[in-house]
């Protein structure tokens, strides 16, 4: 079974992420941030993966620490429930428009971390929720999960609409990414030997 549990405590926060790579999209996301449960359910319902995370953060001071802690869990929990990476797809790409807004997701499962994001938001805030986390979210992701992750907005106005076309994007190209390739069997999709 391609699961995972990840478990991090820290000064600032208390987290806990179990995920299913091949799940149904079912997911149980309580971070004590509303709209970041309601991004953290988009990811799980577009990729397929069941999600479940329990969050308990700092949030007298602010949202920075919950969401970049779940990030950096949700990163480790990705790696640990791929393995080896044996018989994946590996790469995954997907061009999603929600409205307004228009997002593209590249990205490769190589163990290689690296993040560019040319997201633009009009807005500082989505009700209390501060846009800049979104890509402090993703960067935590693209770190502890070992993802070269490209996300390139074409179009927006608003910026909720821009957040949750972000979510889903890389949720669908996470699909693909950690599907078996059935032309591939156990083998690895990599050419050096090991990802």
């Amino acid at each position: 079974m391609r699961e995972a549990t990840v478990t991090r405590k820290t000064a600032e926060t208390e987290i806990s992420v179990s995920l299913n790579l091949d799940g149904t999209g079912r997911s149980d996301c309580q971070t004590g941030v509303g709209f970041f449960d309601h991004m953290l359910d988009q990811l799980s319902r577009h990729s397929l993966i069941d999600l479940t995370i329990r969050a308990k953060g700092d949030l007298h001071i602010d949202d920075h620490h919950t969401v970049e802690d779940v990030g950096i869990a949700l990163g480790q929990a990705l790696t640990k429930a791929l393995g080896d990476k044996r018989g994946i797809r590996r790469y995954g790409h997907f061009r999603l428009a929600m409205d307004d807004a228009q997002i593209v997701t590249a990205l490769d499962l190589s163990a290689r971390p690296y993040l560019i994001w040319t997201v633009a938001f009009p807005t500082g805030k989505i009700g209390t929720f501060d846009t800049e986390l979104v890509r402090e979210f993703f960067q935590a992701l693209s770190t502890h999960g070992g993802i070269t992750l490209h996300v390139d907005q074409l179009h927006g106005l608003n910026s909720h609409h821009i957040a949750e076309a972000t979510f889903k994007s890389v949720a669908r190209a996470l699909r693909e990414a950690v599907e078996p390739d059935p032309r591939l069997g156990d083998a690895l999709p990599t050419t050096k030997g090991a990802l």
